[in-house]
């Protein structure tokens, strides 16, 4: 008959191939970056993270003590995480899903 059938036999049998994306969310990897998190609270806006950025995604003002990050020029490189001096900065390894 068909080389194909024996396909789809196969795959109503065994059930879908893919996860169900809404209902079914997959844990976060081992090692994926996510999102960047500030702790505004004990953030002292010196600036450094601004100045290790290489995508310049981060605005820091000491003034009005103001911390923006664009997240569409962000490459979540981690550095600045690394050059934080108070540690406010961490990355959480979910990622950030859209409001709906």
């Amino acid at each position: 008959m068909f080389p194909f059938v024996t396909t789809i036999l196969r795959a109503l049998r065994r059930g879908p191939a893919t996860r169900r994306y809404p209902y079914e969310v997959r844990p976060p990897m081992a090692g994926s970056r996510g999102h960047l998190v500030n702790e505004p609270d004990t953030c002292i806006y010196c600036g450094l993270c601004v100045r290790r950025c290489p995508a310049g995604a981060l605005a820091v003002t000491r003034e009005p003590k103001s911390w923006t990050l664009d997240p569409y020029r962000c490459i979540l490189c981690a550095y600045c995480v690394e050059v934080c001096p108070k540690k406010c900065l961490r990355m959480e390894p979910s990622h950030v899903r859209a409001a709906s």
